[in-house]
């Protein structure tokens, strides 16, 4: 992604005169609505906590606006003086989610360049491949080999020798950038120079001013969304270093959390914590869950846990070509569902000739937004498309009567097992409410009598003690078919995962080859 590639795009205005932010009013100016709303809240109440770092061992620390807009600005300046970061840029974020994180972002957007966040614990080959598309002015990281300008958290101490007097509203919103792939082929950027967090749309439970955990990391697509939407509602932004379900409750109890992003991952290991039903969590408002479909025993948990009006789901991508919304209300009615269409969206599930399904049937899922595609990809083909602008990811799915949306695994993850369709993430979600499983995937491997057998590949809660095959076997098959329960098992410490978090489904498949 080299600064002639960018350079059009980057002057192009992100938002056009006339659309609403987050207060309400419209937004006419030249430069970012961003740093529009951002200079607004600083201004507004200077020394109201803006962020608390809750880091995994030691003290938090509690930051103001003022000192957010301060220290951001220094930095800004540093990536401008030392690395000559401008308006062409794109500047990496590859640490542990923290204060400084939120700093870096905000110093790269004040001098219009685009913000990629990234694992810090990449693979040194998928991390090169981003940065060799990124082609970043500097790296923040502590990485120590690779070939790019690179900035270490310790040195962003130089940033205190610079001015923190506030730099002007200049350009317009670079956008955001997320990397993605890595487990489906060579890796790709999807950058969407139209998103705007200071847009806040009246939905999933999200209120102004309210406290917001962030335990899930930034360098995923929907944290790093919410995330800023939260913080320009003027939400207070308790951000963890790295989640663990027993300090992410103690930050609930301690802060009155009122809104969180938890993926299903969390809200699992939140669930099965020892304790947690005499835990307080009625200073919940709202969260949402997405990345992920989450598990009908899970949802339940936490509707029964909080009421099924704060509990929201979301899908969508990264790509930001449609989304469906689903409240736990809506979801006791459809179970299962990620939910309609939002407002500004349309849904079609089609056939491999690109013809509407009915109800029940199984197709790919293509979507529609009232602004068109607003994302590029750098590394990869477009998406495909119908002629009248409707977009798929890949992605398999089938609607019921009401229009509610069902996701259904990839055609390529499907076992065909002696002649039988079998759709992986049912069977992951029927073993994974046993207790004693912290993750599950399943995959087809080579079978002389079946052709494909189903198999499940296992982390157990507790390594040491792995549950017994046969009790596995045997809960699988209260609850699915025979035909769909697993052949064979085996326990796996940890999976691997990919920059966004996503387990490698496709290299767990190879390897079993």
């Amino acid at each position: 992604m080299t600064t002639s590639e960018n350079s059009e795009q980057a002057k192009t205005p992100a938002q056009p005169a006339g659309q609403l932010t987050a207060d309400g009013t419209t937004y006419a100016g030249s430069g970012s609505p961003v740093l529009a709303r951002f200079y607004e809240l600083v201004d507004l109440h200077p020394e109201k906590t803006a962020l608390i770092y809750a880091p995994e061992h030691g003290d938090e620390l509690s930051i103001s606006w003022r000192e957010f807009d301060q220290a951001s600005t220094r930095i800004a300046r540093l990536l401008r003086a030392e690395f000559g970061v401008n308006e062409n840029s794109v500047v990496v974020v590859a640490t542990r989610n923290s204060h400084l994180h939120y700093f870096v972002t905000y110093a790269a957007w004040k001098l219009g360049a685009l913000a990629l966040p990234l694992r810090a614990e990449l693979p040194a080959r998928e991390r090169d491949e981003i940065l060799e598309l990124a082609d970043p002015a500097v790296v923040y990281a502590e990485w120590d080999d690779i070939e790019f300008p690179s900035l270490s958290p310790p040195e962003l101490e130089r940033a205190e020798s610079y001015a923190s007097e506030r730099l002007d509203n200049l350009y317009p919103h670079p956008g955001k950038a997320i990397a993605s792939g890595g487990s489906t082929g060579r890796s790709k950027i999807v950058i969407d120079r139209t998103w705007n967090p200071a847009v806040w749309r009246r939905t999933l439970g999200m209120e102004d001013e309210q406290v917001h955990l962030m335990a899930a990391p930034l360098y995923h697509n929907s944290p790093k969304l919410i995330g800023n939407t939260g913080l320009l509602k003027d939400h207070t932004m308790v951000i963890m270093q790295r989640f663990t379900p027993e300090q992410a409750v103690d930050l609930i109890e301690r802060h009155r959390v009122n809104y969180a992003y938890l993926p299903p991952i969390i809200l699992q290991r939140i669930a099965r914590m020892p304790g947690i039903e005499e835990r307080d969590l009625s200073s919940i408002h709202a969260f949402h869950s997405s990345a992920a479909v989450c598990p009908p025993w899970l949802k339940r948990w936490w509707i029964e846990r909080i009421g099924p009006e704060k509990v929201w789901e979301v899908y969508g991508s990264s790509e930001g070509v449609g989304a469906t919304i689903i409240r736990g209300d809506e979801w006791l009615e459809h179970p299962g569902s990620v939910g309609r269409p939002s407002a500004n969206a349309r849904l079609r599930i089609l056939d491999e000739h690109q013809q509407e399904l009915p109800p029940g049937e199984v197709g790919e899922i293509y979507m529609w937004t009232e602004t068109g595609p607003t994302f590029d990809y750098v590394g990869a083909p477009p998406l495909k498309s119908t002629p009248d602008g409707y977009y798929s990811v890949g992605d398999l799915g089938s609607v019921d009567e009401d229009g509610y949306l069902f996701i259904a695994d990839r055609r390529t993850d499907m076992i065909v097992t002696g002649g039988a369709n079998v759709f992986p993430a049912e069977v992951e979600a029927a073993l994974g409410e046993h207790p004693e499983v912290a993750d599950v995937v399943v995959v087809g491997v080579p079978d002389e009598e079946w052709g494909r057998r189903v198999h499940a590949i296992v982390q157990p809660r507790d390594v040491a003690r792995p549950p017994a095959i046969s009790d596995l076997n045997a809960h699988v098959r209260e609850r699915l078919v025979n035909y769909k329960a697993p052949k064979t098992y085996e326990y796996l410490a940890d999976f691997p995962r990919n920059e966004a978090g996503k387990i490698r489904r496709t290299q767990l498949a190879a390897e079993r080859e």
